[in-house]
């Protein structure tokens, strides 16, 4: 049997990533336990002697979402602008594209939410940009952790306006280029930045194996089709977490993920 145990967010001493967030889930296994035991000798004295047995017990596992470096970041940016670009060749819209068609033509968005979704988004692409500047920096100075905070509060402001704006035409923008390329950034964070590690184990593993963008897809695709016992626990949650993450420019906290998850557990999201 399979659970999730209390969330973790303190980095281990033997981690070799920069974290994100982690969290904890343990999956019964069969290990060899030794144990000493005390059996009655030949001639009837007391001797204590060593017994390997094969147990079934919970094994711990660590689920790391990890901090993504410069070049990953821009490897992220770079499959989100060729899937935008491909959406565009296709005439598929963009999000600002389809605001200001309203705003110049009419329709069935209001003249005024679109030209103000068109400053939104502007709003929303610069903050992202700074935090996501700021949030790579391995060293940081009080200043910058004050303008991340700052970053990340007008972030969440203006991503909640943009989507209560878009959530009354929600026809119009679910199927956007910029979500389609939204979504390829997610699927590729989520198949770089997943890692495992085993108990206390020093080693690290990458969730999703292979070496290109292509192979961890096929990877990704097979896990999904054929599931697993690990994979099946923690899939649907760590997708959550790295989309939540992806949609906050990474200006998120250790208690917004569990905020986060108190909400999944309430059944708000």
């Amino acid at each position: 049997m399979t659970t999730i145990l209390e969330e973790k967010t303190e980095e281990s001493p033997t981690a070799k990533l920069r974290e994100v967030y982690s969290f904890t889930v343990e999956k019964s296994e069969t290990v060899k336990v030794t144990e000493t035991e005390e059996r009655e000798a030949k001639d009837g004295s007391i001797e204590e002697v060593e017994v390997t047995k094969e147990v079934d017990q919970p094994v711990p596992y660590r689920i790391i979402i990890k901090q993504p470096n410069r070049r990953e970041m821009e490897e992220a940016e770079l499959e989100y602008s060729i899937e935008m670009s491909k959406c565009i060749k296709r005439g598929i819209l963009t999000k600002a594209m389809l605001a200001k068609k309203y705003s110049d033509s009419g329709g069935m968005m209001a003249e005024e939410d679109a030209a103000h979704l068109s400053r939104l988004y502007m709003k929303f692409g610069e903050c992202a940009n700074d935090l996501q500047r700021l949030t790579t920096k391995t060293k940081k100075s009080k200043k910058d952790e004050e303008r991340i905070s700052e970053l990340s509060g007008k972030l969440g402001e203006t991503r909640k306006e943009i989507i209560d704006m878009e959530s009354s035409y929600a026809s119009l923008f679910n199927h956007t280029a910029d979500s389609r390329a939204q979504n390829k950034a997610v699927i590729w964070y989520l198949l770089y930045l997943s890692f495992i590690r085993k108990d206390n184990e020093d080693d690290v593993e990458p969730l999703f194996k292979g070496e290109t963008f292509q192979e961890k897809t096929d990877e990704y695709y097979r896990l999904e089709e054929e599931g697993g016992e690990l994979y099946d626990l923690v899939s649907s949650k760590l997708s959550t977490y790295v989309s939540f993450w992806y949609y906050s420019a990474g200006g998120v906290t250790d208690e917004d993920f569990e905020n986060l998850q108190k909400d999944m557990d309430e059944g708000k999201i």
